[in-house]
């Protein structure tokens, strides 16, 4: 089994639709890598772990740092309030002070101070941690479901290019005029603390994108074959894609092996095999595997094992796959193509905006903002169009030099 590409970790995200089997997917795909001799880390973002539950662990025995359930591999529930404490008590110190000196009570400045999507960050620098520590082959992460894990996912980029911005264009103004306004309005001056916490972070998050967006790292989406929850699962590889990950296929769960003579189970059964056929299609070039309905819930180690032996059968789950980068720049004659792969999504779906060296991307509720290269940022944009799942934006150079849209 191979699981470094390049010399680094390999990374393997599970997620998709609350209750469709991803901890068990995720645990199994685990177990199935440490028989074969990788060092194998199992960790869980999602606020409600049941990681424990899955290898009949006890809850008092699992924790926030790494424990082994066999000889390779281990699991790490991230206790991100525990994080939170540790991590960020200058900047919640300094926003407590504020709030005091404008005359809140004490319980209100602790519930406001409470920093908005702190327990993805945290679970996102856990993560980040232990990949560059070096002490595992592979890292396998149970994430939340599918739309907290795409906010999670979206958080590194976003709040880097805050931050980014904030550092470079607010800092000199907020170093002359801060000590002033304080004065003025009676709140505390940052300590040096504050402005290192938050530059701090800017570098960690910077760091986590690049992990994660590695050829070695991709997301893997778990279904059952239902309608609904296949609908949920293609909007997730759109919005994923429109974010830069790689996805390296689709684990369907729970399927039913032929029933026989009962009517009502072998209806179930062509109706799902009949979702399985459209699944295949439409996620096609990735590879979909599929795990049958257990006769008894997987727990345990063995369980597990067998579970992931049944559902990838004789193909390696965690090789690295070639799997093309979601955007990419390509010369055409006189203009550069910038293409970004967005599968199912449609026109009507679409928007796109220029803000100077930014090119805003908006997919239904969701939005990237993609940092242009050097190469166009004084190109101007002189069309776009969506085919065949992939958004192809083009830029010619102008004659005056000027980069406008």
């Amino acid at each position: 089994m191979t699981v470094r590409g390049r010399g680094r970790t390999r990374v393997v995200l599970l997620t998709g639709k609350g209750g469709v089997g991803k901890t068990t997917t995720a645990a199994g795909t685990a177990v199935l890598a440490g028989e074969r001799g990788a060092r194998t880390l199992v960790l869980s973002t999602d606020a409600a772990h049941s990681l424990s539950d899955a290898f009949g662990v006890a809850r008092g025995e699992a924790t926030d740092e790494p424990v082994p359930v066999t000889e390779c591999v281990w699991i790490q529930q991230v206790d991100a309030q525990r994080r939170l404490e540790a991590s960020w008590a200058s900047i919640q110190r300094y926003l407590r002070a504020v709030l005091d000196a404008a005359g809140a009570d004490p319980i209100t400045a602790e519930e406001i101070t409470v920093l908005p999507g702190a327990e993805e960050v945290l679970a996102l620098l856990a993560l980040r941690d232990q990949v560059v520590s070096g002490a595992w082959d592979l890292v396998v992460v149970d994430c939340a479901p599918t739309a907290e894990t795409l906010r999670l996912l979206a958080l590194p980029e976003a709040l880097g290019w805050y931050l980014d911005r904030l550092a470079t264009s607010g800092a000199r103004v907020a170093r002359a005029v801060t000590p002033t306004l304080a004065r003025a309005a009676g709140v505390p001056v940052p300590e040096p603390g504050v402005g290192e916490a938050a530059r701090r972070l800017h570098a960690d998050l910077s760091e986590v994108r690049t992990i994660l967006g590695a050829p070695e790292s991709t997301v893997r989406l778990v279904l059952t074959p239902e309608s609904v929850v296949v609908a949920e699962a293609r909007r997730a590889l759109t919005t994923l894609s429109l974010y830069g990950y790689r996805v390296d296929g689709v684990v369907a769960n729970r399927v039913f092996p032929d029933s026989g003579d009962d009517p009502w189970r072998r209806r179930w059964a062509e109706t799902q095999r009949e979702t399985l056929v459209e699944v295949a299609a439409s996620f096609a070039p990735l590879p979909v595997w599929e795990a049958a309905y257990a006769s008894r819930e997987p727990v345990g180690a063995a369980a597990l094992a067998d579970l992931a032996r049944g559902t990838y059968g004789a193909s390696d789950p965690v090789a690295v796959p070639d799997v093309p980068a979601a955007m990419e720049v390509v010369p055409r004659d006189d203009e550069v193509e910038v293409r970004l792969a967005l599968p199912f999504a449609t026109g009507g779906d679409v928007g796109l905006t220029r803000h100077g060296s930014d090119l805003v991307v908006t997919v239904g509720s969701y939005r990237r903002v993609l940092a242009l290269p050097t190469m166009l940022s004084r190109h101007t944009v002189s069309g776009a169009h969506l085919d065949a799942g992939r958004l192809a934006v083009r830029f010619v150079a102008p004659a005056d030099g000027r980069g406008t849209w």
